[in-house]
């Protein structure tokens, strides 16, 4: 059996309009829990607290891909107090957990900028651990726009 050039371009349009049609997926979000689960694993089950965390992120995002998000701990960065780590969650993202940053008493400063990817409307939520073990939790909703209507 030969096969021509004229099947091989049959069978690759076929495999190609399967592909297309056939295989269709959807994104899977991930849900409150699974950010909620996320924040009790970092805390190591310290009851969170407000204040000293300042999570800065607009209230409308043009453009998911690219959220600018800065985070600030006040805190005095001595070797008697400091701040241990921050992480940054995104509770609608496939994946909540964004970024997790460490700092020592010679950071100086605990404060951070970035870039982060939004899959939808969604709030984004900074928890800082701090030397002495207690942890402080600032959230925010961001509003992620497509094709410039509100989300």
């Amino acid at each position: 059996m030969s096969i021509s050039r004229r099947k091989v371009l049959a069978l690759g349009a076929g495999l190609g309009a399967i592909a297309l049609t056939g295989f269709k997926s959807s994104i899977a979000f991930a849900d409150d829990a699974a950010a909620q689960a996320a924040i009790d694993a970092f805390a190591g089950g310290a009851s969170i607290g407000e204040g000293r965390v300042s999570l800065t992120a607009p209230e409308i995002a043009e453009n998911g891909n690219t959220v600018p998000v800065s985070v600030d701990v006040e805190s005095p960065m001595t070797d008697a107090d400091y701040v241990a780590s921050v992480m940054i969650l995104a509770e609608g993202n496939p994946n909540p957990g964004v970024v997790t940053l460490n700092f020592t008493p010679m950071s100086g400063v605990a404060s951070s900028t970035t870039r982060i990817r939004l899959a939808k409307t969604q709030n984004v939520i900074a928890v800082a651990k701090m030397s002495d073990g207690s942890v402080f939790m600032d959230k925010k909703l961001v509003k992620v726009t497509i094709g410039g209507c509100g989300g």
